[in-house]
């Protein structure tokens, strides 16, 4: 007995013997110069053993069982890389290992530079970057964030605010709209670069996040890369040329660190004609550690940026004039001048304090201000003056159209299709002066406006939607490691926005003043914008149209559990939040007198959420993976208030979005092949989308402006995406991502117009400017999200010479226009209630199918180069998208202006249609090339 107590006890101290001589270790160099590195992350994949390197950038990993596992080693801006190690109870040395800088830094916002596929002004997806923060090492994400971008592609055919963007921790989601506006810290790249990225539902320390995952962007100085960097970069893109400079201090003995960055960008033009560019950027970071416990960090990011837009077109005008036509412009003083300008000028002021109480738990306590101006210029073609010669019937002078026409040159009339469908004689004419010009004429708007009949006013004006905003925000983040398996996480945060939008005139285009009244109103009150101000001329600098305030407040708090074992990883977190929101009007619009001026009702919504997800380790190799939640979520500003230019009237039966979504993944990660699947359903019930356009065919042939509200939307969102990534030898790479998706609605939620309450709408049926139009049959139509289907393949080549060369060629597939609802409804089986007796079933099935895209496939290449100079560094990288100048369509709307079966059904007969869909088109062949210089 006693020898096999004493074999049992020589066995387990043999067996502890090799575990504790299981050790893994090695040092950590830059590739270029072979300094060591600090700050490097090197972990056991699927343990909780980690280490941080220091100054001499060598690790030490201990405490590990027999086994076969997978190092990690990762650090911002340099390539991850993956070891296998089979520990049997030996020390196992990695000795030197270099890590190559990440190629994809250099692939610059610019290279998926999103042009304007917003439908209207007040919240398209302009600023909608599909993708680009999930560039992580997820090669299904990154694939997405460079080759798919530029084709409007969408993760999960998801927008942008279901997805959560912070900066430093704190929110950066715009509250009007739920997405991040890019414009507020675009061309500050190389700061930009420490992001922490959390995909879908996945564990995120700083907030419960959206559906898409969070990003947190860490600009706190003392982790910045230390150095100088310069940069020079020119493209056809968006910009022209750029200019970067960017130097970080690095932690000295004193405790202090700093950041300073600023870039510039410009160009006459981008790819489009006439899209001008001019953006300044600048950013400091200061921080100053008190102790080992305490450090205070204090961030200023001022971007200004002002772009040309781009029009959408009809087929007919693309055809005739290409895809690089922009209507918005034309020459003055032969100089391009684009009437559409889209000015962003919001600095961001924060405060962020550390607090690291010990080892196991540190509190981020976070403020910030951001303020500053959105604006969207156009030009307005409602003139009139008063008739000094007449009366009306209650003793108001006259108000006259001054006959403005559209200045647009796209405007339908002034097409070919028109004169067809008039009859007109000289369609060759029309059709040659397009061609050879068809751009916006401003001389013509100034000699309107010098017109001596018109008595000082301007016929024309050229004027800017603004929206100048105010946001604080405050939050406070916990991180407590409770012991060596479990983790918590909380947060409590509170933003409050007060949003001033009005309309104000930038140039009078050589008028002396602008009468402020709707000259197709009906009464003399009803013309009046502002009866406070009746018959008010305004001038360069004042407020006209519109004027009214928005207020939100959010208060949201979460709280999330991290477990980590060998075999299972899991964690459940929960949110809860609640919003407000109001308007404040403070123009008496003269259509609305008893519903504009003053503060509309609060508008409260409490929400919640709840997530969980778990991973399962079947071997350092293979995992399982599956995260599923359910959450709620209030609307937001812009979708809140039917008509907030011109009354207090709130979305009728407005509700909170519910969304519920699950995921499955199924993961492999050896030292050659990296493999990713996973499958995906998400179900949003219950969301809201308003739209603004002109219609005709409602209630019989009344033209109307309307506001179409569609209420109680389910949406359905399912498919699977995968990503490959192969090295196959040590200088190729070989890779592949994909997305099968379908999107679709998946109800008939209920539609209703707004209009101005006068004569004209009150012959078309509505009442008190309102007409309900019952189910709009959608459901089962695709929903206008990007492609629905993608795929890529590609390779990487990187020299042992520092030199690197790559392609890929991206296929893509269901793509649709977006529908519009209007059309799906009983307003397009009758005449004003009185139902047509020509209507034919199949002829309206025709007419209502949904079109859908040409498939279409766009190769990209990168490639760049970089040499060391004694302790300098020179780096060139350069790209070239859309290779073979593929023509396609990225996207485009049907025009609900035949809103019923006679009208649209008599467009379609046109060989051009006069009300064709509108689209935007991809580019053709462009480039981007960057220089680099580092000290």
């Amino acid at each position: 007995m006693r020898k096999i107590v004493l074999s049992i006890f020589m066995l387990l101290f043999f067996s502890i013997g090799l575990q504790a001589q299981n050790i893994v270790k090695g040092i950590v160099s830059d590739s270029d110069s072979e300094n060591p590195l600090r700050s490097v992350s090197v972990s056991v994949i699927n343990t909780s053993i980690s280490q941080i390197t220091g100054a001499d950038g060598v690790f030490t990993l201990k405490n590990l069982t027999n086994g076969n596992y997978i190092v990690e080693i990762k650090l911002a801006g340099y390539e991850t890389q993956n070891f296998p190690v089979e520990l049997t109870g030996k020390m196992v040395d990695l000795g030197t290992i270099l890590l190559y800088k990440d190629i994809t830094e250099d692939q610059d916002l610019s290279i998926v530079t999103i042009t304007d596929d917003e439908l209207n002004d007040d919240g398209g997806a302009a600023d909608n970057i599909s993708g680009l923060l999930q560039a992580s090492q997820d090669v299904y994400l990154r694939t997405a964030a460079f080759e798919f971008s530029s084709s409007f592609f969408r993760i999960r055919g998801l927008d942008s605010e279901n997805g959560k963007l912070l900066i430093n921790g704190i929110d950066m989601n715009k509250l009007y709209s739920g997405r991040p506006q890019w414009s507020n810290w675009g061309g500050l790249n190389d700061v930009l670069r420490n992001q922490e990225f959390s995909t879908g539902l996945t564990a995120s320390a700083y907030t419960f996040g959206g559906i898409l995952g969070s990003t947190n962007i860490n600009v706190r100085a003392s982790t910045q890369r230390p150095g100088t960097r310069i940069s020079y970069a020119a493209s056809n893109r968006s910009y022209q040329h750029r200019v970067m400079a960017t130097h970080s201090s690095g932690m000295s003995e004193d405790g202090w660190a700093y950041t300073v960055a600023a870039s510039r960008r410009a160009g006459n033009e981008g790819f489009v004609d006439g899209t001008m560019y001019n953006a300044n950027s600048m950013f400091l970071s200061l921080e100053k550690k008190f102790n080992e416990e305490h450090s205070l960090n204090f961030t200023s990011i001022t971007a200004f940026n002002r772009r040309g837009k781009s029009a959408p077109q009809t087929q007919e005008v693309f055809d005739l004039k290409g895809i690089r036509y922009n209507s918005y412009w034309g020459f003055q003083n032969n100089e391009i001048r684009n009437s559409r300008i889209k000015e962003v000028s919001e600095p961001i002021l924060m405060l962020n304090h550390y607090w690291d109480l010990n080892e196991t738990t540190s509190i981020n306590t976070n403020v910030s201000y951001q303020f500053g101006k959105t604006g969207n210029s156009r030009i307005d073609n409602n003139g009139t003056r008063v008739d000094g010669t007449a009366v009306d019937g209650n003793g108001n002078p006259y108000i006259v159209n001054l006959g403005a026409s559209n200045p647009d040159p796209t405007y339908y009339q002034k097409l070919p299709s028109y004169g067809l469908r008039q009859g007109y004689s000289n369609i060759y004419d029309i059709q040659q002066n397009f061609i050879n010009d068809g751009q916006l004429n401003w001389n013509s708007l100034y000699n309107a406006n010098l017109n001596p009949q018109n008595g000082g006013n301007s016929s024309y004006v050229l004027y800017e939607d603004r929206n100048d905003d105010t946001q604080f925000t405050v939050n406070s983040i916990l991180d407590k490691e409770i012991s060596e398996n479990i983790t918590l996480n909380a947060r409590v945060q509170y933003t409050k926005l007060k949003s001033k939008n009005f309309a104000e005139v930038i140039d009078l285009l050589g008028g002396t003043g602008y009468l402020d009244a709707d000259s197709f109103a009906d009464s003399f009150d009803e013309k009046q914008n502002d009866l406070l101000n009746p018959l008010n001329v305004v001038g360069v600098g004042e407020k006209f149209k519109y004027n009214f305030n928005l207020f939100s407040d959010v208060i949201d708090g979460f709280v999330q559990g991290q477990f980590k074992y060998n075999k299972v990883d899991f964690y459940l977190a929960a949110n809860v939040s609640r919003t407000s929101h109001q308007r404040e009007g403070l123009f008496q619009n003269g259509g609305f007198a008893n519903n504009s001026l003053g503060k509309s009702e609060e508008l409260s919504f409490t929400n919640y959420g709840a997530k969980g997800g778990f991973t399962y380790k079947f071997s350092g190799r293979h995992l399982f993976n599956v995260n599923a939640g359910y959450l709620t979520k209030a609307p937001n500003l812009r979708n809140s208030f039917s008509n907030s230019r011109e009354n207090n009237n709130t979305v009728e039966n407005l509700t909170s979005e519910k969304i519920m979504t699950a995921d499955a993944s199924y993961i492999f990660r050896g030292p050659i092949l990296q493999a990713k699947v996973t499958g995906y359903y998400t179900k949003v019930q219950d969301a809201t989308e308003i739209s603004f356009f002109f219609a005709d065919g409602i209630g019989g042939d009344n033209t109307a402006f309307v506001q179409e509200i569609l209420s109680g939307i389910d949406k359905k969102h399912f498919g699977a995406e995968f990503g490959v990534e192969a090295q196959v030898t040590p200088t190729i790479k070989l890779k592949a991502a994909g997305n099968i998706g379908q999107y679709t609605y998946d109800n008939n939620p209920n539609l209703y117009l707004t209009t101005e309450n006068n004569t004209r709408s009150t012959d078309a049926g509505f009442v008190n400017g309102r007409k309900d139009f019952g189910a709009a049959n959608l459901k089962n139509y695709k929903l206008a999200a990007g492609p629905q289907t993608a795929y890529s393949v590609g390779f990487e080549y990187r020299d042992p010479d520092y030199w690197f060369v790559g392609a890929t060629a991206n296929f893509f597939d269901n793509v649709y226009v977006d529908v519009a609802p209007l059309t799906r409804t009983s307003n397009f089986a009758d005449d004003g209630g009185i139902p047509f007796n020509d209507y034919d079933v199949d002829i309206a099935r025709e007419l209502l199918q949904q079109e859908k895209f040409n498939n279409y496939m766009v190769v990209n290449m990168i490639g760049g180069k970089s040499w060391k100079i004694g302790d300098q560094y020179i780096s060139v990288f350069a790209s070239l998208g859309n290779l073979f100048n593929t023509k396609y369509k990225s996207g485009g709307f049907e025009q609900g202006r035949n809103a019923n079966y006679r009208q649209l059904k008599e467009d379609k007969e046109l060989d051009t249609p006069v009300f064709g869909n509108k689209y935007w088109f991809g580019r053709g062949t462009s480039y981007f090339l960057n220089v680099n210089y580092r000290f």
